[in-house]
């Protein structure tokens, strides 16, 4: 049988978190949808929760002192540094690009509308809008509750492997 606790630990923490996303964006007021599911960003954090629930899980199997935490830790710090700077700021910048995208075909519909051209007329096609994925990285609050997430899957999963 497949028992490798810190493992599973840190899947069924990725999965938890993600499908948590839809009930907890329904509480907050938020455009809920089942495609949260499979989403990046939201609350809380999958990333957060993965890395927390498998150094969670390494401390509780090897001792805090062992060098695989020490490994997973730095690693932790990693993802979670870059779930909220990096990709966040991508997602900021997502949002802004998408605005001008709009403020843009507003312009072009407005200039379109004014020289009405009977020799142009085949010159307007419907456009697919194409918008940029928004929600890339995370808020800090995002970040703390997928660390919770993440500590408390680790000890369910242990409780559960009766380990």
């Amino acid at each position: 049988m497949f028992s490798n606790y810190p493992l599973m630990a840190a899947f069924s923490a990725i999965v938890f978190a993600q499908f948590i996303k839809v009930p907890v964006a329904y509480v907050l007021n938020r455009k809920t949808t089942i495609a949260l599911v499979t989403s990046t960003g939201g609350m809380p954090s999958s990333h957060s929760a993965a890395v927390s629930s498998l150094i969670t899980a390494l401390a509780l199997e090897y001792g805090i002192e062992s060098p695989l935490v020490a490994i997973a830790s730095t690693f932790g710090v990693i993802v979670m540094f870059d779930s909220m700077g990096v990709r966040r700021q991508s997602g900021e910048q997502g949002i802004l690009l998408n605005e001008l995208i709009i403020e843009f075909t507003r312009l072009r519909e407005k200039v379109w509308n004014l020289s009405q051209d009977p020799t142009t007329k085949n010159f307007k096609q419907e456009q697919k809008e194409r918008h940029l994925k928004e929600y890339l990285g995370h808020k800090p609050i995002e970040v703390f509750f997928g660390i919770l997430t993440g500590i408390a899957v680790a000890y369910v999963t242990k409780m559960i492997l009766g380990q």
